[in-house]
């Protein structure tokens, strides 16, 4: 049987709970699914969209002797606290020794505010999950599966980002995309990378383009990688383009995540390459103005609970 699915809710005023039951009205999985969350909150949520899902509610230590049914949603009980950092960060607790523990290999993490949360700690939710593993080299995955993109800094300042990429930096990141594809989807990726500056050209002595990017490619094509570049960002969207590459390498987040979603919208899911297990989340922020208003997009968190669910 396959594992469970692990999910963090998030947000208590996000639009989890309204994709989440959309998702499940939607679409069958075949994994069952662990929710960690506070289960009166999801009781009134489960009403307002009227779900007729079966669910239990277990401790830890229940779980821990259970074989899960795919037909049920297990919930694992959170206290609501006034200070929301701590409950988030009690719901990963509780997720992290799931894994640890060997139930499950997969987590989902709802939408979070990452500047409440995270309080500046971290860059984000990646970086986050991996200092709680000690897993250093990890990556940003926005997968879709007709092209998916891949920034080598996240969520930086702009003017930070050409101080901060360097040529390991680079080929680890490829490694991290070429390994993934290979070892989830069973495929060889074309990778194509970026340049930093407009047209890969730059006006001044010291061009990152030619002295940083080009060096850290050609050094992963002599490992038999699949990878070209670098190219200009503002045409390796082109629907040409598109068709030549799996995944797009770009210098810093907006370079490559703002192409992706006005590519695809909602269909796309954030992966985090690198983990000894599968973590995603949709591709989305809480979008607490839209909470209660039964009008958000279910698709990427299907998506996520896809990609999941085969594997």
């Amino acid at each position: 049987m396959s594992k469970p699915i692990i999910i963090v809710t998030g947000d208590l005023d996000s639009v989890f709970f309204e994709i989440f039951f959309k998702s499940l009205k939607k679409k069958k999985f075949k994994s069952p699914i662990i929710l960690i969350c506070n289960v009166e909150n999801y009781k009134l949520e489960k009403t307002k969209y009227k779900f007729k899902g079966i669910e239990k509610t277990y401790t830890l230590k229940q779980i821990f002797k259970k074989n899960l049914n795919p037909k049920t949603i297990y919930l694992l009980d959170i206290e609501l606290s006034k200070d929301q950092k701590q409950y988030l960060d009690k719901s990963f607790k509780i997720a992290f020794e799931l894994i640890k523990k060997g139930i499950s290999n997969k987590l989902i993490n709802g939408p979070i505010n990452k500047k409440n949360f995270l309080n500046n700690k971290f860059l984000g939710i990646t970086e986050y999950i991996s200092k709680s593993f000690q897993i250093k080299k990890t990556g940003m995955l926005i997968y879709n599966k007709k092209i998916s993109v891949c920034p080598v800094t996240t969520h930086l300042p702009l003017k930070n980002v050409s101080h901060s990429i360097s040529k390991s930096l680079i080929q680890e990141k490829i490694n991290l995309v070429n390994n993934f594809y290979f070892k989830y989807l069973k495929v060889k990726p074309r990778i194509a990378v970026t340049g930093l500056n407009p047209h890969c050209e730059s006006i001044l002595k010291f061009n990152e383009d030619e002295k940083i990017i080009k060096p850290a490619i050609q050094a992963m094509k002599k490992r038999n990688i699949n990878v070209k570049g670098p190219f200009p960002a503002d045409t390796i969207f082109s629907s040409k383009n598109r068709q030549l590459f799996d995944v797009v390498i770009g210098m810093y987040h907006d370079q490559v995540l703002a192409p992706i979603k006005a590519l695809f919208e909602f269909d796309a899911v954030n992966i985090t390459m690198g983990l000894p297990f599968l973590r995603a989340s949709p591709d989305h922020g809480p979008n607490k103005e839209m909470a209660s208003k039964n009008k958000s997009n279910p698709t990427s968190l299907i998506r996520a609970l896809e990609f999941l669910d085969k594997r």
